[in-house]
């Protein structure tokens, strides 16, 4: 089965894991998607993750999720950007979220990046996901 949207499907495997207290959720790899956990990391919002490879070209990234005192620590995390309609934003225009406490993660030329470091490299690009 081929999945049309990959980091929505990852996106939508982290919020249900969460409702149901799961301590780990796996999800197929890929760079983006590691990429995308790794500004998710830096951030605070999940423990960690960690590449399991299954041989054949096949590997999934199990991700430990984080909690504080029994409730998720990500309250909301939404696909910004959809397969059917790209919402892409200039240095100028990137949302803020929250008022600065959450992020909204970018897919720019010089990499996937939380909000702020987009701001400070002066770079725009592709908002896919928003995080609080």
């Amino acid at each position: 089965m081929s999945i049309s949207d990959p980091v929505g499907d990852m996106i939508t495997r982290i919020r249900n894991a969460q409702m149901r207290r799961k301590s780990k959720v796996s999800t197929p790899a890929s760079k983006l998607r590691a990429r995308i956990l790794d500004v998710l990391a830096a951030e605070g919002y999940i423990r960690g993750y960690t590449e399991v490879d299954f041989g054949g070209g096949k590997s999934e990234l199990e991700i430990e999720l984080k909690y504080f005192d029994g409730t998720p620590v990500i309250r909301t995390i939404e696909r910004v950007s959809k397969p059917g309609r790209r919402v892409y934003s200039s240095v100028k225009n990137i949302p803020h979220v929250a008022n600065g406490l959450g992020v909204s993660i970018l897919s720019t030329p010089q990499g996937v990046m939380a909000d702020y470091d987009a701001r400070e490299k002066n770079v725009g690009g592709e908002v896919l996901c928003r995080v609080f």
